[in-house]
């Protein structure tokens, strides 16, 4: 089946085969939150983004393999929840950014900055630093070889709209900001983005609405 990037909670995963990776996208409760295990073709390394929930599903993904390591893309407790159960059945390194590490009760083995390298196996991820959903929220892009750049945004930019700023207009500000700049200014249209919650979506399709999302304020 091709994949579409929809998942739902107790639903079946979604599988993504790419040059270099295996991408495995899948739902978790109670808040819906996407969880993505990333497996190095090459050499079957496998890193996850966002232990957010139900720690024996997010295990079963890893087919009895080992886990390298968990990237957490920010500090709030939904992204997080099963992070500590995880970490203590695989013994996988913890990665987040360093404004962000001390928010999540789990401790951070690899603190990350902007523009730091992750890798899964000879495959990389590019860290970008984002700041106004929270201090130290982080995209994560994969550019794949001979296709398009695969974006990880965790809760920062979604279909439609930036992540939530709680009604401070600082913070939407930079937010928007770095969005713009940081991921739209930079990278292509064709760049695929897999959010925190929710269907995907590529930059082109939201790059028309960034004026409409200036205007609205969130």
């Amino acid at each position: 089946m091709a994949y579409d990037g929809n998942v739902k909670v107790g639903g079946a995963p979604a599988v993504r085969e790419l040059a270099g990776l295996t991408l495995t996208k899948i739902s978790v409760g109670p808040m819906d939150n996407n969880a993505y295990l990333l497996r190095c073709r090459e050499t079957g390394e496998q890193v996850l983004i966002d232990a957010a929930n139900d720690a024996g599903t997010l295990i079963d993904l890893l087919g009895g393999a080992p886990l390298a390591r968990v990237i957490t893309t920010h500090r709030h407790g939904d992204h997080w929840q099963a992070l500590a159960e995880v970490v203590h059945r695989t013994g996988a390194a913890t990665a987040a950014h360093v404004d962000d590490a001390p928010g999540i009760r789990v401790p951070t083995t690899e603190p990350l900055h902007d523009g730091d390298e992750v890798r899964v196996g000879s495959c990389v991820l590019t860290v970008t630093h984002l700041v106004g959903h929270t201090p130290g929220s982080v995209a994560l892009c994969y550019d794949e070889p001979g296709g398009r750049p695969h974006l990880f945004t965790g809760d920062s930019l979604f279909p439609g709209g930036v992540g939530n700023t709680h009604g401070s207009k600082k913070d939407f500000t930079r937010l928007i900001d770095d969005v713009e700049h940081k991921l739209f200014d930079r990278l292509p249209d064709e760049t695929w983005v897999y959010p925190g919650h929710g269907a995907d979506t590529t930059l082109g399709a939201e790059r028309p609405h960034l004026p409409q999302w200036r205007a609205r304020g969130w």
